[in-house]
């Protein structure tokens, strides 16, 4: 490193000086200045009429001050590292005292299976990672992690490369910079990689364990209402026990036994809204065309229930398996699930317009949701009740039901059944025109006439939408749509 006496002589100019600090300043540590051992000493007034520089006065050299600054760095790491493991230090201490005494020789070396050094002996110091000291070690991180965490899953004693990385990151910068040359060995033990499992595998396999001694007499054992361990498990909600008691009647060919409502565990599940439960069975093969003792079949529960949840999960159900799943099935009163639903959502908005109860907003937003469902999965508007003849167009006009008829008068097969007749002879207009008292009418009859409702289309009784328009001022409005300004209302 260049002296700054040297640099002025370089560039041409006389040694700078600085003017004698006495002993007592805190710039000095003796009585002559640095300037003193880089040149020739010159007056006092010499001194004075040079430059004002004065330089800077190292107190330690670099060196020293690097050597300072490492030991620091390494008292941290080992106070950090006695802290955290206390009981590896004081194995490794005793392990290398043990080491160090005069017992041992200084200059033995053995090497593993891989070559690497398992003993050095460098400037009279000896260091030894042997295969016992790292076991004892990774039994001590085992007991501290156990102690620390309560955590069965941190117990470091099922990888012992675990306590070797502790060893190789805690220890080496520690020992190299005291100039200990060593090789930490590779570990040779196979470590089994452990495989995450999700709570309800991990509920399945618990489930598994306690029903490993099941037969399948006592799978099929029934109670005083016909229900087995199966159904019974579906109705509480319990979804891994259900899931482990269906795959074992699946590998019998029970899994569909009905109970005394000839409800299957499938059944069950649709009728309690337990979707995760029902896409399980499903999954496991449970019949999805069957039905009940009222004709009911899942889709008619779900649609008259408004369990649009589960009808989803029948939904995706289908679309993987690629099963065939009867939509326009019908119940022993001849109604579709598309029927079942909009009397439904009919029934939900007329108790609504009586109470605005969350309860209820929630109802009709799930059985529109049905609706919307039921649509997407193949239900045909086109399709008729077996006793009156009315498609689910009619019923909503019914009940001037308008949020359902602009959702079926949005599809492209509307015109189809716009003017469509049941086997009164009425359309949806003569529906919705002879309401009396809802104040929804005038909005659905202009909604239908819109979309292309013909008002004189006549019924079996010869009669057109018009003549069928109670009295009243709702009745005048209607009329004002149905016939235009300046037509008479009927005697």
């Amino acid at each position: 490193m260049t002296s700054p006496v040297h640099l002025w002589s370089f560039y041409g100019c006389s040694s700078p000086t600085e003017p004698n600090l006495s002993a007592g300043s805190p710039n000095s540590d003796s009585d002559q200045s640095w300037s003193d051992a880089g040149s020739p000493r010159n007056s006092v007034n010499e001194d004075r009429k040079r430059s004002h520089y004065q330089g800077v006065r190292v107190k330690n050299t670099v060196k020293e001050l690097i050597l300072q600054k490492r030991h620091h760095d390494i008292q941290v790491q080992q106070y950090q590292f006695e802290s955290e493991y206390p009981a590896v230090t004081h194995l490794l201490q005793g392990t290398k005292r043990q080491l160090e005494s005069p017992s041992h020789c200084p200059a033995k070396r053995v090497r593993g299976a891989d070559g690497n050094i398992l003993s050095a002996c460098v400037g009279g110091g000896n260091l030894l990672y042997d295969t016992e000291m790292l076991e004892d070690i990774g039994e001590v991180l085992s007991i501290e992690s156990v102690s620390v965490s309560g955590c069965p899953a941190r117990v470091c004693h099922e990888s012992l490369s675990e306590a070797e990385s502790v060893c190789r990151e805690s220890l080496l910068p520690l020992y190299t910079s005291c100039s200990y040359t060593h090789s930490i060995p590779a570990h040779t033990h196979h470590v089994t990689p452990v495989v995450p499992v999700s709570f309800f595998q991990w509920q399945i396999q618990q489930e598994e364990r306690k029903l490993a001694a099941l037969s399948p007499v006592e799978l099929s054992t029934r109670d005083g209402d016909g229900d087995t361990f199966l159904h019974i498990a579906v109705a509480q909600g319990r979804r891994a026990l259900a899931y482990v008691l269906a795959r074992k009647m699946a590998a019998i060919d029970m899994l569909d036994m009905k109970e005394h409502n000839q409800q299957s565990a499938f059944q069950v599940s649709v009728a309690a809204d337990q979707h995760l439960i029902a896409q399980d069975l499903l999954s496991l093969g449970a019949e999805i065309n069957t039905l009940d003792c009222w004709g009911r079949s899942p889709l008619h529960v779900c649609a008259e229930k408004g369990h649009a949840p589960t009808l989803q999960a029948i939904q995706r159900s289908v679309q993987t398996s690629g099963r065939a799943l009867d939509v326009e099935v019908v119940n022993y009163d001849g109604l579709t699930p598309l029927h079942v639903a909009v009397l439904s959502h009919n029934a939900a908005v007329q108790e609504q317009c009586v109470s605005q109860s969350p309860a209820l907003q929630q109802k009709r937003k799930m059985l529109s949701e049905c609706i919307g469902t039921l649509m997407l999965m193949g239900a045909s508007l086109e399709a008729k009740d077996r006793k009156s003849g009315r498609s689910a167009v009619h019923m909503a006009a019914e009940e001037a039901n308008v949020e359902l008829l602009r959702l079926f008068l949005d599809q492209p097969s509307y015109l189809s059944v716009i003017n469509a007749k049941a086997f009164s002879g009425n359309t949806a207009l003569h529906m919705a025109s002879a309401l009396q008292g809802r104040q929804a009418q005038v909005e659905a009859v202009r909604l239908l006439m819109r979309r292309g409702a013909d008002p004189s289309a006549k019924n079996l009784e010869n009669e057109q939408p018009a003549q069928l328009v109670p009295e009243g001022p709702l009745g005048e409005q209607v009329r004002r749509i149905l016939k235009g300004k300046g037509v008479q209302s009927r005697s």
